[in-house]
């Protein structure tokens, strides 16, 4: 079968590519579609370390093909969407509801691949970019067949991650205020989820001024295009003074109520803590280099409580939280379609990976197998 395979140096389409008969609670599932991430071409070029050979891809959906005698959640024909958070089901933070604290839902690489005869490494626990793959069954949603696969893909890494970040991750409500950085395919969805809550403001903030249009298709009230010769702080803080008068002392009076980093830098991260109203949240979403830092000034946690936390891709629950986004999606209140910028064959996945690193998609779609 094809699979998008790294090699440790680059990766290639290959031909010579099998994947093993699922386990007792696993599903073997012939992908579909599969969206192209910017975690994908961080394995490529070595921001994210990962093991050699390996099967790239973590956004997917297609049909499940075969199941292990223990799997009751989904039948083979099942139209699936599949997501990376392979989590134990029975640990406390699985009983309370928060898998994403789950341990074993991370750092869970195995080899159902072998390339070449080789055992080769699966990625994120999913590996999409294979005309067929293995994961555990907690990894499978079932969806409804009348859902275009082309388009449910998306959902289980960068709308997940995006929408559950807003929903799971704040408690950003009606009349709040926020700022996003970085307009793709996760910001995007972190933009349409704030507007559901019914934020009053929503700045979207990117480097490629040809998004705004879709930011503002999205709900962005508002769009900044950053550069050199824009500070993007006091731009949004100018739009928010404080509404009290004769302040004394001075810690950033006035501001945003949230604001979240899409891009993964440091310096946006703290770009973020710095917009912010007293008790503001900046949230951390997109992933830079593992050893990463900011550089973050103490007094604005110390004195006026602003928050700085993070989001491990969108910290969701994936049999709650991907039905509510399909039901959203299905009455108009979540926008899916839009996303897709641009198909292509898997073996066209350079040119998708181009246009991604030009600014031209909100998502690229990978056509691994006919649906």
């Amino acid at each position: 079968m094809k699979a998008l395979v790294f090699d440790g140096e680059k990766a290639a389409i290959r031909d010579d590519v099998d994947v093993r008969a699922p386990g007792p609670t696993e599903v073997r599932v012939r992908v579909v579609s599969a969206g192209l991430c910017h975690s994908d071409l961080s394995v490529i070029d070595g921001t994210i370390p990962w093991p050699s050979p390996a099967v790239l891809g973590h956004e997917g959906a297609g049909i499940v093909d075969e199941i292990g005698e223990a799997v009751t959640n989904v039948a083979v024909g099942d139209h699936v969407v599949l997501h990376t958070m392979a989590f134990c089901g029975a640990c406390k933070w699985c009983e309370t509801g928060r898998p994403a604290y789950c341990r074993k839902s991370i750092s869970n690489a195995s080899q159902p691949f072998k390339v070449a005869g080789d055992d080769a490494w699966n990625f994120a626990a999913t590996s999409c970019l294979s005309e067929y793959t293995v994961v555990q069954a907690v990894q499978c949603v079932k969806i409804d067949d009348d859902i275009d696969l082309n388009v449910a893909c998306l959902i289980g890494c960068g709308v997940l991650t995006g929408i559950g970040t807003v929903w799971n991750r704040t408690n950003l409500g009606i009349g709040d205020t926020c700022a996003v950085v970085g307009v793709g395919g996760v910001g995007l969805n972190v933009i349409q989820a704030a507007k559901v809550r019914g934020a009053s403001r929503i700045y979207a903030i990117d480097t490629v001024a040809s998004k705004e249009k879709l930011a503002r298709e999205f709900g962005a009230t508002d769009f900044i295009v950053a550069g050199s010769d824009v500070d993007v702080v006091e731009t949004v803080r100018k739009n928010h003074p404080t509404q009290i008068a004769n302040i004394v002392g001075s810690f950033g009076e006035g501001g945003i109520d949230y604001a979240f980093d899409c891009v993964g830098n440091p310096a946006i991260l703290n770009q973020c803590l710095q917009m912010l109203d007293w008790g503001g949240t900046a949230v951390a979403v997109g992933v830079p280099a593992f050893d990463a830092t900011v550089p973050a000034q103490v007094t604005l946690l110390t004195h006026v409580e602003r928050t700085l936390t993070g989001s491990r891709a969108g910290s969701h629950r994936p049999h709650w939280d991907i039905p509510l986004i399909v039901q959203a999606y299905k009455q108009g209140m979540i926008k899916l379609d839009e996303l897709v910028s641009a198909k292509y064959p898997l073996e066209d996945w350079e040119s998708a990976t181009h246009d991604l690193h030009e600014g031209k998609l909100a998502r690229g779609v990978l056509m691994v197998s006919a649906a």
